[in-house]
């Protein structure tokens, strides 16, 4: 196979972390404290996260934050990722576009997750902390937090969304090599998991109900501290480390984005990739698209609305200004575990509110028939939440076909799937199928919510 890739060195790893809240015109509303109804302050979220985690949440004036140097140690390992030119499915689909890739797929644990999962147990490690606590969807962040967890020399539990704990065995056995508790959520050990399951008994799980699970353990157990894989805005910020880079590996390339996708769950990657190009056309430099690709089963930034909501199901969390679901929202049983969030992050879905990012939704099997295709002419097998993004890049690679335009295509490929086999075995035998939500179910689900900002 044909492979342009664009490789960068160790010295050119990103010493800052990019803070696009400072440099945006409408900055996202505050989150509110879940008691007070206030604006959260810093030390609201000392007793919950790092401390270092809470300052980064709440910066809302510095566009730029030091990497510490036993983080960008620790990226050391597998950064600088490779920036690819897909040229094999470029002449798949006989299409004039140019599309690029980010292969985050590389890192130990195969997603991108570990860029947040180093700096959140940086952190917590700095501060004394002995015990971490988390929630995981398909498993990609529980791997990797689990292994920032031995390295710093922490204790982890995590609790997995039950259906994603007996879909993806591999990925449970990767976090309990690294040495982590695994715990299938709801579970019978929390007060928010009993609660839920005594009022759902077959409930199969949600990110919701496990960042309720994850949370209520790090607040009643001792020197503790809890980390969250996405949603936040501590994470996008640390996530920045992958379009930092690709920055410099499209200049290397000669080209700059018309179009940079990447898939959509909380908003991790996609803000991981967009946030560094989005700065140029916040600063009125370049008019390059965003677009956010989620399942059509969990549509919060196509058809959610934007209002207030937990982050959790419990509603334990802040409040958060978002694109929402509601946080009762129970979402269908798809492969990309990852995507299975009933919000968006407050900066993403500020930026969407505004206009200046897109949202498409992309059905269960159009995505495996994406990951299909990628698969067979570039040679990576890719997670199921990354294959929403390739499918949107197919979408505009064809578009571009049809208009006869020679755009530059840039998306993120977050994660590997060689631990989602099963998947693909479901796929190929016919057992898969698309999901929809109803208008009419969103309605019901959202109509309670508080109308803080008025929508």
């Amino acid at each position: 196979m044909e492979t342009k890739k664009f490789l960068l060195n160790e010295q050119q790893i990103p010493t800052a972390w990019y803070n696009i809240v400072a440099e945006m015109t409408n900055k996202p509303a505050p989150l509110i404290h879940p008691g007070t109804r206030q604006p959260l302050k810093p030390e609201d979220l000392y007793p919950l996260f790092s401390r270092a985690a809470a300052d980064q949440e709440l910066n809302t004036t510095d566009a730029w934050i030091e990497i510490p140097e036993p983080v960008r140690e620790q990226y050391r390992i597998w950064r600088p990722t490779p920036l690819v030119r897909a040229t094999a499915l470029e002449r798949a689909l006989d299409t004039p576009a140019h599309i690029y890739f980010k292969n985050e797929s590389v890192s130990p644990v195969g997603s991108h997750k570990l860029n947040s999962a180093i700096a959140q147990a940086y952190y917590c490690k700095q501060e004394g902390v002995t015990n971490i606590t988390t929630e995981t969807g398909a498993g990609q962040w529980g791997a990797a937090l689990s292994m920032a967890a031995k390295h710093f020399g922490l204790e982890l539990a995590v609790y997995m969304v039950k259906i994603s704990y007996e879909q993806k065995p591999y990925r449970r056995s990767i976090m309990q090599t690294y040495g982590a508790e695994v715990i299938a959520s709801p579970s019978m050990s929390t007060k928010a998991g009993r609660a839920i399951i005594t009022a759902t008994p077959n409930y199969q799980g949600s990110l919701g109900t496990a960042i309720s699970e994850a949370v209520e353990l790090a607040m009643s157990t001792p020197n503790c501290k809890y980390a969250l894989g996405s949603v936040l805005n501590h994470v996008a910020l640390h996530q920045t480390v992958i379009g930092l880079e690709a920055v410099q590996q499209m200049e290397m390339a000669g080209e700059y984005p018309d179009v940079v996708i990447a898939c959509f769950g909380g908003g991790s990657n996609f803000a991981g990739l967009a946030f560094p190009f989005l700065r140029g056309n916040l600063r009125g430099k370049t008019d390059t698209r965003f677009i956010a690709a989620e399942p059509a089963s969990c549509p919060k930034l196509t058809q959610g609305v934007f209002e207030y909501d937990y982050g959790d199901e419990a509603g334990y969390t802040p409040l958060i200004p978002m694109y929402t679901l509601g946080h009762n929202f129970k979402p269908a049983n798809i492969h990309a575990g990852g995507l299975r969030y009933h919000g968006g992050g407050a900066i993403v879905s500020q930026l969407k509110h505004d206009n200046l990012i897109e949202a498409v939704d992309i059905e269960q099997l159009d995505s495996f028939r994406a990951a299909n295709l990628f698969a067979r002419t570039e040679g990576i097998i890719p997670a199921p939440e990354s294959s929403h993004a390739i499918a949107a890049a197919i979408n505009e690679a064809l578009r571009c076909k049809v208009a006869g335009r020679g755009e530059t295509i840039l998306f993120n490929l977050s994660g590997h799937g060689l631990i989602d086999m099963t998947a693909y075995d479901r796929y190929f035998a016919g057992d898969l199928q698309n999901y929809t939500v109803s208008p009419e179910e969103i309605a019901e689900n959202t109509r309670k919510l508080e109308k803080i900002l008025g929508n």
